[in-house]
C-alpha cells in the first residue's frame, strides 16, 4: 500500500531536511501510513477505502501523516526527550517529564479526530431491565 505521503509533501508542509533527515523520514512515511489504517483498522474503518470515497480526505490523511512524521523526526533520538525540565542547585533536585516514555512515534487523539476515527459514542445501559408499564389507562 502506498503511504498518505510523500518526501516532498514532508518538505512542502514541514520544511527542508538534511540528507540523514531524508533517509529517515522515507521509511517512516509508510509506518506512519500503517499506523493510522491500523487505527482506521480498530474502529472498523478502512482508510483508504475513505479517502477514495471522499477526495478531501486524502489531504487530510496526507497532512496527519506529514505531522507525525515531523514530529517523530524532531524528536530527539540521542537523548530521552523531555517535554519539561527542572532543575535546582544546593539541595540536587532534578525533575523531568518525557515527551513520549518509551520513545518511538505517536498519534494524538486531535489526528485522529481530523481523520473521523474518534467519535463519540452515546449508549444507554438500562441497569433494572427494561420498564414494562401498565400504560393501558391513556387510551381511556
Amino acid at each position: 500500500m502506498e503511504p498518505f505521503a510523500t518526501i516532498n509533501d514532508v518538505k512542502e508542509l514541514w520544511r527542508e531536511m538534511t540528507e540523514e533527515e531524508t533517509k529517515r523520514a522515507e521509511k517512516l512515511l509508510s509506518v506512519v501510513s500503517d499506523c493510522l489504517r491500523v487505527e482506521a483498522d480498530k474502529v472498523g474503518k478502512d482508510l483508504d477505502a475513505m479517502t477514495e470515497q471522499k477526495p478531501f480526505l486524502k489531504s487530510v490523511a496526507k497532512s496527519v501523516t506529514v505531522d507525525v512524521v515531523a514530529r517523530t523526526l524532531m524528536t530527539s533520538t540521542d537523548s530521552e526527550p523531555l517535554a519539561q525540565e527542572s532543575q535546582s542547585a544546593l539541595g540536587y533536585s532534578w525533575s523531568g517529564t518525557y515527551l513520549v516514555p518509551g520513545g518511538g512515534l505517536f498519534i494524538k487523539k486531535s489526528e485522529l479526530s481530523r481523520l473521523g476515527l474518534r467519535r463519540q459514542r452515546m449508549g444507554v445501559i438500562e441497569l433494572y431491565g427494561e420498564d414494562k408499564r401498565n400504560n393501558s389507562y391513556i387510551n381511556q
